[in-house]
């Protein structure tokens, strides 16, 4: 399958192509399902960094279809990780669901990138949802010793069983059902927020896209959060 003009211009950016392989697949809900590969390569030529992701391909109509996926537990030794999908109806859940081990899967590594800031974050503030989870998680995992808030943004009622990586000695884990468009998880994050975002908290945001647009000029306006403090990237459209 090719990559159309997508995959051509990302080639111009310097863009590398790699192939997986899936070795197996778990539910973990009804809504949510984690995939397995070996990385084609990818680890070794590019290393390992917190919420490292990748552009994968799908066929959609007969036409290429890219989505963004957050690498999870990424084994740059035997050269694994696994892919978590939020389930909808779209191409790439519905190769999600169907995938069994032996099928492969195109990807193109380009965009990703991560750096703790400086000086050190005093506390991780945290807004996601279902499709960043794993991202989320990642950051979690990186910084082991830092206190973190996570407003997380639920769709289903089995939301509560997803993988979760927090420590309730040093997280703070606030679900927010999703109403409005996502105008509860906004009013929550408002009311909430500015008592822990100090000085050297650095706030993380991944949302559908107006949402984490809503979310990110309210901390970069109106609470004036330097721009090294804050990260803000739309994972989805509704």
């Amino acid at each position: 399958m090719g990559h159309g003009w997508q995959g051509a211009v990302l080639r111009l950016m310097g863009a590398k192509d790699f192939t997986f392989t899936v070795t197996g697949a778990e539910r973990v809900t009804d809504d949510y399902r984690r995939v397995h590969f070996t990385d084609g390569g990818l680890l070794a030529a590019a290393g390992v960094h917190p919420t490292m992701w990748v552009r994968i391909w799908f066929e959609n109509a007969g036409r290429p279809h890219q989505r963004g996926y957050t690498l999870v537990d990424p084994d740059p030794e035997t050269g694994t990780f696994s892919l978590e999908f939020a389930l909808h109806d779209g191409p790439a859940s519905h190769w999600a669901r169907a995938c069994a081990p032996g099928d492969t899967v195109e990807a193109t590594l380009q965009g990703t990138g991560f750096t703790t800031p400086e000086p050190r974050p005093e506390r991780l503030l945290l807004i996601g949802d279902a499709a960043s989870l794993p991202a989320v998680n990642s950051l979690l995992d990186a910084h082991p010793d830092l206190p973190a808030t996570v407003w997380f943004e639920t769709r289903h009622d089995a939301d509560g069983e997803l993988p979760f990586r927090v420590d309730p000695d040093r997280h703070d884990l606030r679900r927010v059902p999703r109403e409005r468009a996502g105008a509860a998880l906004v009013e929550r994050v408002r009311a909430e927020l500015p008592a822990l975002a100090g000085p050297e908290a650095y706030v993380w945001i991944a949302c559908d896209t107006a949402t984490t647009r809503t979310l990110a000029g309210y901390v970069r306006k109106e609470l004036a959060l330097p721009k090294e403090r804050v990260h803000a990237l739309g994972y989805w459209r509704p």
